[in-house]
């Protein structure tokens, strides 16, 4: 039985000041949830004071990116020995990431494998663009997105893979939930040719795009889903409650 997750990307938001003020909302509430894990993952400037902030509660700490050398001339760049000690998680290879940034399967690989070096655990992000959708190639792009990123590591123990087609990241249209479903079962089958079904039944995936209090309840009730990586939803605390309530509820009535 695998532990659902789900976790808050902040994103770009929040100063100092906004982000203590939102762990503060949402603090109590999360750390009563129990049978799922819970992950805040705010801005490289907000980490140390979030976790101090969630010193002692059930709560865990992640951050938004990472670079795959542990020091050097990377002018605005963390290192993974930076993170040490301050989270548990690392986001990578999100759509944004790759969109904007042009971080590629070649650029998302050593930095999963550097992070299962430093202890880190990386939710591997992927999904595919809209054209890609439109031109059926879902299947396709995703198998090779997760090929690419574990190419090279023995053994991803631990990794949690979030699911998240491009076209519906912060546009307010998610994926159907039988659609993701059935993508989150395809991902799971080739981390199966990959390593063996031990490692697949135990890996952590998924769903992230326009997550909701409103929808995630037929994310949940999908057998392949093991959580969400929510976006805007996270930075309304009653709202990243109730997302983290209704999950743990579903759950642990399968």
């Amino acid at each position: 039985m695998r532990t659902p997750l789900i976790a808050g990307n902040w994103k770009m938001n929040t100063t100092l000041a906004e982000a203590s003020a939102l762990v503060g909302e949402m603090r109590e509430g999360l750390d009563r949830i129990e049978g799922v894990d819970k992950v805040l993952c705010p801005p490289f400037i907000s980490l140390a004071m979030v976790g101090e902030l969630l010193r002692g509660t059930s709560i865990k700490l992640g951050a938004q990116n990472m670079h795959f050398e542990d020091k050097g001339a990377y002018t605005g760049e963390v290192s993974p020995l930076m993170l040490l000690g301050l989270c548990e998680f690392v986001i990578l290879g999100h759509s944004e990431r790759r969109q904007y940034f042009g971080e590629t399967d070649e650029i998302v690989k050593p930095k999963v494998q550097v992070a299962f070096k430093a202890g880190l655990t990386p939710i591997l992000c992927l999904g595919e663009r809209l054209e890609e959708k439109e031109a059926g190639e879902t299947e396709e792009v995703v198998t090779r997105q997760v090929k690419g990123a574990l190419n090279g590591i023995k053994s991803p123990g631990g990794l949690v893979i979030a699911y998240e087609p491009v076209w519906a990241i912060g546009t307010g249209r998610a994926a159907t939930p039988v659609e993701s479903n059935a993508t989150i079962g395809l991902l799971r089958r080739t981390v199966a040719e990959l390593y063996g079904a031990q490692l697949a039944q135990g890996t952590r995936i998924l769903y992230g795009g326009s997550v909701t209090a409103s929808n995630i309840s037929e994310f949940m009730e999908q057998a392949e889903i093991d959580g969400a990586l929510v976006g805007g939803a996270s930075l309304k605390a009653r709202e990243f409650v109730d997302i983290v309530e209704q999950s743990a509820a579903i759950k642990k009535g399968k």
